[in-house]
C-alpha cells in the first residue's frame, strides 16, 4: 500500500544517537575479545523498542535510520570553518560507527546517507515528502536544530527521556513557534557547530527580537531603528555574517534520495540475520526478547571471534559465522572528484584500510596497476591507474584503458592523507605496498598490519596471509587470484585483467584487512602482545623494506667465475663417484643411488620410502661415511656424493641463481625478508635466500667474495658473539658461564675444561670442538642420537657427554625442565620480551612430542636472540643518521652495513654501542652481549 493518509514515518537520527547512546549509558565492552560495543548496544535498544512501541497509537508503520555520511557537506563550501571545533572521536567509540550500520542493516530496517549532506537534511526531506503524501512523521531525536521541522503532522520524540516535543515545547526552548527557530538560531548561531551568528545575541535576546520584527529580514532591514547601541552595532556590522549564519542552520529539505516512502515500510527482521548480529554482539538480554517477539528459539551464545584462538587458550578455534560481503557493492574511483570524495571520507575516518594492486610480487619491478580503499565494512572502492587493453590476451595492446585516473594525480592526491602522521593506514602484509608506494615517493605511515597482529597472537598456531585469516575469523573465502589470473603458460598479468573484475577483488581485499582489523586491534592487549606488536614487529616493517629497497651490490662476473670452476668440480666428482660404484649411474638420482648402495654394495640399513626407492638423505650418507672400517668403499663413495650435493647446490642455488636476480635498473640484489615466518620471531630471507649461504666450507665462504662495496664504500660487518649461549646463561643462572662471558674466556674451551676436568693451558682442538658440539646442541634439546651422529662417535659415549654436561652446569637441566612443564601446561613459552611461542604439539604422544619438547626448549633462547637483533635494527636508522652508511643484509646474529670508507671508523663504534644495548632498558640481561666487527672491500673480506 502506498504511503498516505493514516501511515506515520518514524525517522531515526542514527548519528545523534550513537553519541547520546556512548555518553549516556556505562561503557561496556565485548566479553569474547574486548569490544567496545556500548554505543552499538543503545542504539539496538532505541532502534527495538521504536520498532515495537505503538507511542500511545502513533507508532510507526514506516521507519528509517538516518547517518552522516562524513563530517564534510555543502555547508563547509559556504563556510570552511563550520563545525571545526568539533573533538576528535574517542578511540573506544570510533570502531562502533560501522556497527551501529550493520545493526540497522540486521533489523531490517532502511539504512540512509547520502554525501555531501547531513542526516538532518534527510530527516527534513522526508518528513515534507511524509506530511506531501498526506501522512505524518515522527523524528526521534532531541537534537535542537530539528525542531525548525515540528508542525501540525511532523513531531520529535526524545527516547532517552521517552518525551513528545511538539510546537510548544519548541517554543519552550526558543521563545519563538517552529518557523522562526531558523531566525533565532542565525542570531544566536552556535558554538559547538562554530557557527558565528551575532556576536553577543543569545537565543533569548534573539527571541525576542524576532517577536518584534516578525523575522530575520525584517529585523536586519529595520537594525538602524534600534535604539540599544551596541545591539544596533552587532546587527548592522554582522548582517553578512548573520545572512550566512541562516544558511548554515536551515535545513534542505530537498535533498537527493535515492529510496521511496514505499520502501521504508516497517518489516520484522530475518530472524537469522537479526540472531547473528545480536549473538555476535553478546546482547544475550535483548537477544532473548528479539527471540521473543519472533517466536523464535534463541541461539546459544557463541563468539564470533575465535575465542580458542584470540585468548590465552590454544585449543582450536570454534566455527565462525560468515560475515557477509557484496563485491558489486564496491566502487570503482575513475576520475579525480570520485577520488576526492574518498579521500574526504578517509579524513572524517581516520584511517583506512588499503592495498595495491600490481604486475609482480617483486616489489622492486612490479608496476603499479591500481589501490584499494576501505573506510567501512562493506564500503571499499578501487582506483584503477595502469589497466591496458588486451583483456586475457597476454599479448594485448600496451595502451592503457580509457577512465582511468593518471598516475601522477592520483599519487599526488593520495600522498597526503598516506603520509598524514593522523590518519591510520591498515595492511595486511604492509611492507610489500610500502615499498611499492615508496617506488612513488609516498613514505606511508603511521599503519597497522593485520599479518603481524595475527602473527604476534598465534605464532606457531596458524598461516597468516590474509585468505587464511578470512577463512578462519570472518567464515568467508575471498576471490582467488587465479580466478582473473589464470594459471601456466595462459596466466597474464593483473594489469591485463578487466577493471570491472579488478575492482571486485581488489576492493574486497581492503574491505577483508579493515574487518580483520576491527577484530585483531582489541585482542592484542587481550592476549598481551601490544607491546611485541608495537615495539618489535610494526616499527620493523620500514626499516627492512628500506634495506630491501637499497639490496647489496654483487659482482655478475665473479658468480659466472665460480659457476664454472663448479661446475668443473663437479664433472670430476662425478668420474671419482662412477669409478667407486663400478658403474656410470645418474648421480642426481636418489633411486638409482639407493640401488647402488644397498643393493649393488650390499651396505646394510637401507630402509625404504612410500615409493619404494631407498632413502637416501644426507643423514644416511653420513652413516654411511662413518663404516670405513666395515664397507670402505660405500664409505668414500657416500662421501663424495654428499661432496656433489653441496657443490651442485651452491651452483644451483647461489652462483647460478644470484646472476639472475640482479636487478638490471639498480644493479643489487634485493632480498626480501618475512617476518611473520618462524614462530621464535627470525626472520627468513627468500628471493633469493641470501641467509642460508653455508660459510663452514671454503667453497661456501668464497660465495661471499661476490658481494661487494661500490667506488668508494666499503662493507662493515657486524656479528654478535655466542649471542644464544650468553641468553642461555642468563636464563638458566648459570655462574660459570656468565663469569666466562664477563672475562672473555674462551667459552667451548671453558666448558670443555669443566666437563673433561682438562686444564685451558692444555686443551685440544678436539676437546673443544666436542664442548662446543655440546654447547650449541643443548640449546637445541639434542639427544644422545643426534650428538652421537654429529661427533660420529658411539651414542653410549654422546649421552655420557650430555649427562656430565648437566652435572657441571644443573642450572641448564633445571631450565629445561621447567620451560617444558610451563610449555605443556600453558600451551606456549616466551621470550624475555614477552613474545609468544606457541607449542600446540607438546603434550602430543611419539616422535611429535620430542620435537615440540626440543623447540620449547629453544624457543625462548632463539627467540630472545631474535628480538634483541629486532631491537638493535629498529634502534639503528636513528643511530646512525647523519653518517653516510645504511643497513643492507640481516644474516641470523650478523648485520652488514654498506658505508663511505671515511665514515666506517665513525660507524662501527656508534652500531655497536646500539647492539650491544639492544635489550636494555626492556631486559636487564645480567651478561654482557658482545659484538665483533670487520671491514672489507666484499662480505667475506668483512666478515
Amino acid at each position: 500500500m502506498a504511503f498516505g493518509k493514516g501511515h506515520n514515518l518514524h525517522l531515526i537520527d542514527g548519528s545523534a544517537y550513537i553519541f547520546r547512546a556512548y555518553h549516556a549509558l556505562p561503557p561496556l565492552t565485548r566479553k569474547s575479545d574486548g569490544l567496545p560495543v556500548g554505543a552499538v548496544a543503545g542504539f539496538c535498544n532505541i532502534l527495538w523498542n521504536e520498532i515495537c512501541k505503538d507511542h500511545g497509537g502513533n507508532g510507526p508503520t514506516h521507519i528509517a535510520v538516518i547517518f552522516d555520511h562524513s563530517a564534510t557537506t555543502f555547508r563547509n563550501a559556504l563556510y570552511p570553518a563550520y563545525k571545526a571545533n568539533r573533538p576528535e572521536l574517542p578511540e573506544d567509540l570510533r570502531p562502533q560507527f560501522p556497527l551501529t550500520r550493520e545493526a540497522t542493516r540486521a533489523f531490517n530496517v532502511a539504512c540512509i546517507e547520502t554525501e555531501g549532506y547531513e542526516a538532518d537534511d534527510i530527516i527534513a526531506t522526508l518528513a515534507r515528502h511524509a506530511v506531501e503524501a498526506g501522512g505524518q512523521a515522527t523524528i526521534i531525536s532531541s537534537d535542537k536544530d530539528l525542531m525548525q521541522l515540528v508542525g501540525p503532522s511532523v513531531m520529535m520524540c526524545d527516547p532517552m527521556k521517552d518525551k513528545m516535543i511538539g510546537p510548544d515545547e519548541v517554543f519552550e526552548k526558543f521563545g519563538v513557534e517552529p518557523a522562526r527557530v531558523i531566525d533565532v538560531q542565525a542570531l544566536s548561531g552556535d558554538s559547538v557547530d562554530n557557527i558565528p551568528g551575532a556576536p553577543g545575541i543569545g537565543i533569548k535576546t534573539a527571541a525576542l527580537l524576532i517577536q518584534e520584527y516578525g523575522d530575520l529580514e525584517t529585523l536586519l532591514a529595520r537594525a538602524g531603528e534600534i535604539k540599544q547601541p551596541k545591539r544596533r552595532e552587532v546587527l548592522l556590522e554582522n548582517a553578512d555574517q548573520i545572512r550566512l549564519s541562516k544558511q548554515l542552520v536551515t535545513l534542505k529539505n530537498d535533498t537527493p534520495l535515492d529510496v521511496s516512502l514505499d520502501d521504508l515500510e516497517v518489516k520484522l527482521p530475518a530472524p537469522d540475520a537479526i540472531m547473528e548480529f545480536l549473538n555476535r554482539m553478546e546482547f544475550r538480554t535483548l537477544t532473548r526478547r528479539v527471540a521473543e517477539k519472533l517466536k523464535i528459539t534463541p541461539p546459544a551464545p557463541v563468539d564470533l571471534a575465535p575465542a580458542a584462538t584470540l585468548s590465552d587458550d590454544p585449543a582450536p578455534a570454534a566455527e565462525p559465522t560468515a560475515q557477509v560481503f557484496n563485491l558489486d557493492a564496491y566502487e570503482c574511483v575513475r576520475d579525480m572528484v570520485a577520488l576526492n570524495r574518498w579521500i574526504t571520507r578517509i579524513r572524517d575516518r581516520g584511517y583506512v584500510a588499503i592495498d595495491t594492486e600490481t604486475t609482480a610480487l617483486d616489489e622492486m619491478r612490479a608496476e603499479l596497476v591500481g589501490i584499494s580503499l576501505s573506510v567501512d565494512p562493506g564500503m571499499a572502492c578501487y582506483i584503477p591507474l595502469g589497466h591496458r587493453q588486451g583483456g586475457g590476451d597476454l599479448f594485448g595492446s600496451s595502451d592503457l584503458v580509457e577512465g582511468q585516473i593518471p598516475l601522477a594525480d592520483a599519487i599526488a592526491a593520495l600522498k597526503p592523507i598516506l603520509e598524514d602522521p593522523a590518519i591510520l593506514k591498515i595492511g595486511q602484509n604492509v611492507k610489500y605496498d610500502w615499498k611499492i608506494l615508496a617506488r612513488q615517493g609516498i613514505r606511508m605511515t603511521p599503519f597497522d598490519d593485520t599479518m603481524l597482529m595475527s602473527y604476534v597472537m598465534h605464532a606457531g598456531l596458524n598461516t597468516h596471509g590474509m585468505d587464511a585469516l578470512s577463512d578462519r575469523y570472518l567464515g568467508y573465502q575471498p576471490v582467488s587470484i587465479k580466478t582473473l589470473l589464470g594459471t601456466g603458460k595462459s596466466q597474464i598479468t593483473f594489469d591485463r585483467v578487466a577493471i570491472d573484475d579488478a575492482v571486485r577483488y581488489a576492493a574486497e581485499d581492503a574491505d577483508v584487512t579493515l574487518r580483520l582489523w576491527q577484530l585483531f586491534k582489541p585482542q592484542l592487549h587481550k592476549a598481551r602482545v601490544t607491546t611485541v606488536y608495537e615495539t618489535l614487529e610494526r616499527p620493523l616493517v620500514p626499516v627492512l623494506a628500506d634495506m630491501e629497497m637499497a639490496g647489496v651490490k654483487v659482482d655478475r662476473e665473479t658468480l659466472r667465475m665460480m659457476s664454472n670452476a663448479f661446475a668443473q668440480k663437479l664433472v670430476q666428482l662425478e668420474e671419482e663417484i662412477h669409478s667407486l660404484a663400478g658403474e656410470k649411474f645418474n648421480v642426481g638420482s636418489p633411486k638409482q643411488l639407493g640401488e647402488i648402495l644397498f643393493d649393488r654394495l650390499q651396505i646394510p640399513g637401507g630402509t625404504q620410502g612410500k615409493t619404494g626407492a631407498y632413502n637416501t638423505g644426507a643423514d644416511i650418507l653420513e652413516d654411511i661415511t662413518t663404516m670405513e672400517d666395515s664397507h670402505p668403499q660405500g664409505a668414500r663413495l657416500a662421501a663424495r656424493i654428499l661432496d656433489w650435493r653441496q657443490i651442485a647446490k651452491l651452483k644451483s642455488t647461489y652462483t647460478d641463481t644470484l646472476q639472475h636476480a640482479i636487478n638490471p635498473e639498480t644493479g643489487r640484489v634485493h632480498t626480501c625478508y618475512s617476518i611473520a615466518g618462524a614462530s621464535t620471531g627470525r626472520l627468513a630471507s627468500t628471493d633469493p635466500n641470501l641467509q642460508n649461504i653455508p660459510i663452514r666450507t671454503e667453497e661456501g665462504r668464497r660465495i661471499r667474495e661476490a658481494f661487494i662495496a661500490p667506488e668508494g664504500r666499503t662493507l662493515v660487518s657486524l656479528d654478535y658473539s655466542q649471542i644464544e649461549l650468553r641468553i642461555l646463561a642468563h636464563i638458566a643462572d648459570i655462574p660459570e658461564l656468565r663469569r666466562a662471558f664477563e672475562d672473555g674466556i674462551d667459552i667451548h674451551a671453558l666448558t670443555a675444561s669443566e666437563m673433561f676436568n682438562v686444564p685451558l693451558d692444555q686443551m685440544t682442538s678436539d676437546i673443544r670442538r666436542k664442548a662446543k658440539a655440546i654447547n650449541f646442541g643443548v640449546i637445541y634439546g639434542i639427544s644422545g642420537f643426534g650428538l652421537a651422529r654429529n661427533l660420529r662417535i658411539p651414542r653410549a659415549e654422546a649421552q655420557g657427554f650430555i649427562d656430565r654436561y648437566f652435572e657441571r652446569f644443573p642450572g641448564i637441566k633445571t631450565y629445561m625442565s621447567d620451560t617444558v612443564k610451563f610449555a605443556q601446561t600453558n600451551g606456549f613459552v616466551q621470550t624475555l620480551f614477552g613474545r609468544r611461542i606457541n607449542t600446540p604439539e607438546i603434550n602430543a604422544r611419539g616422535p611429535a612430542a620430542g620435537f615440540a619438547k626440543r623447540a620449547a626448549i629453544n624457543a625462548p633462547i632463539q627467540g630472545t636472540a631474535a628480538d634483541v637483533i629486532r631491537r638493535a635494527m629498529i634502534r639503528m636508522p636513528d643511530a646512525i643518521r647523519g653518517i653516510d652508511a645504511r643497513m643492507l643484509l640481516q644474516v641470523h646474529d650478523e648485520l652488514l652495513f654498506e658505508v663511505a670508507e671515511a665514515d666506517a671508523p665513525r660507524l662501527i663504534p656508534i652500531a655497536k654501542e646500539v647492539m650491544e644495548t639492544s635489550a636494555h632498558p626492556a631486559v636487564a640481561l645480567n651478561v654482557h652481549l658482545a659484538v665483533e666487527a670487520g671491514t672489507g672491500k666484499s662480505w667475506a673480506a668483512a666478515h
